[in-house]
């Protein structure tokens, strides 16, 4: 089952989640990893919650 990555309710630290890093919002291509930090601070958006992965890379989770 999918996560809907626009509700920071359902987004943590420690969940494994695919996002799209900045580089690759024109190709659409997923970086797996763990969240480590919640960088959105509103509860919805629209293209997914910002997050800080364990590596250091900043993505917006994907939702299916």
């Amino acid at each position: 089952m999918q996560i809907d990555g626009r509700h920071r309710k359902n987004i943590y630290p420690g969940l494994e989640v695919e996002v799209i890093l900045k580089k690759d919002q024109r190709s659409g291509n997923r970086t797996a990893g763990i969240v480590k930090d919640l960088l959105t601070k509103s509860s919805f958006h629209p293209h997914g919650i910002k997050v800080r992965l364990e590596d250091g890379q900043v993505g917006r989770v994907v939702y299916d």
